[in-house]
């Protein structure tokens, strides 16, 4: 691009013409911004800044946290309880909710967070990321709880993800359309590098760990066998599969390059809906799948439109490139 335009000038651009971003959103979200170059930081130090490997301790969901998932949820807390633009945090991390403290004032929005997506990445250097939603607040005039985050995705006011790779990518939504910031490490500012970002709805790529092909529904594995099947097969057309176990890393490069990125039912545990969580990770995504022009269900409704029952909801996600989305929702509808 000719002019750099920075974070703060694109969000103001945006209230002007669009009018849909009041100031403490605007702060919210440069705050967030802010706290991911710090997090970028920790992350790019590795070995050199002693975080890599386990915390010694379990998350809410029983999984093992590591040192980058404690510190970054730490700096995302720190950098967002004091501003006055939030009334309480959610975190993938934490059991239950953060509320402002008294001593700060209390803002109009809540902020859910999945401080360092894809994990399993930290230690061999693949790229991982956070994902970030917010809310707003309902019924100012009482005190908060887990009660008043459990809203559809449809209701979030903004949401956007952070890649740590090579480059550190920033792609944010505010209901109107998608833009992407590169963090010039020079300046230490957020660039945007890439607006009205559009998803193809056609692909002849999928994302999926095929490893668990044996205990998907038959509708799945209906739909990766016809992929599979190739130019010869049904779909008359070869496919090909990505899988880098971070969320964040997969949809981003579906969002540059169009795909579909699947994580569905697993008879293993049939309790349980899915894997990826409702609130942290499949509603701020299929808000920004959808603000390019892709789709997001859960393989038989719209993820957007799922109502929470409680904070660490899980959900079986399908999103990416529209038609082969619908594709995927189809069969399952017609499978049961």
């Amino acid at each position: 691009m000719s002019k750099r335009i920075s974070l703060t000038q694109y969000l103001v651009e945006q209230q002007r013409e669009h009018g849909t971003i009041p100031a403490q959103l605007r702060l919210l979200i440069e705050v967030v911004a802010r706290a991911c170059k710090r997090i970028a930081i920790a992350v790019n130090k590795g070995a050199l800044g002693d975080v890599l490997g386990t915390a010694g301790t379990d998350n809410v969901q029983g999984e093992v946290q590591k040192k980058l998932d404690v510190i970054s949820n730490e700096v995302l807390i720190e950098a967002n309880e004091w501003g006055g633009h939030l009334a309480a945090m959610a975190s993938e991390e934490m059991d239950s909710i953060h509320v402002v403290p008294n001593r700060y004032p209390q803002g109009e929005y809540m902020l859910l967070f999945d401080p360092l997506d894809g994990s399993s990445n930290i230690d061999v250097n693949i790229s991982i990321g956070t994902i970030f939603s917010v809310l707003r607040k309902i019924g100012h005039a009482r005190g908060i709880s887990e009660e008043d985050f459990l809203q559809p995705g449809k209701q979030q006011a903004a949401a956007g993800y952070c890649v740590y790779g090579p480059q550190t990518t920033l792609v944010l939504t505010v209901g109107s359309g998608l833009a992407m910031f590169t963090l010039d490490r020079e300046t230490g500012s957020w660039v945007l590098t890439d607006s009205d970002i559009r998803i193809p709805e056609d692909t002849q790529e999928f994302a999926v760990n095929m490893s668990n092909m044996r205990h998907w529904a038959p509708p799945m594995k209906r739909y990766i066998d016809e992929c599979l099947a190739g130019k010869t097969g049904p779909r008359a057309k070869d496919f090909n599969m990505r899988w880098v176990g971070s969320m964040v890393a997969d949809v981003h490069r579906l969002i540059t390059r169009g795909g579909v990125f699947i994580y569905p039912w697993d008879q293993r545990e049939p309790e349980k809906p899915g894997k990826l969580r409702l609130m942290y990770e499949a509603n701020p995504m299929a808000f920004l799948v959808e603000q390019a022009g892709g789709a997001a269900t859960n393989a038989k409704e719209r993820i957007l439109d799922l109502q929470p029952t409680k904070l660490h909801e899980r959900v079986s996600v399908v999103l990416g490139s529209k038609n082969e989305v619908e594709r995927v929702t189809a069969y399952h509808r017609e499978g049961g």
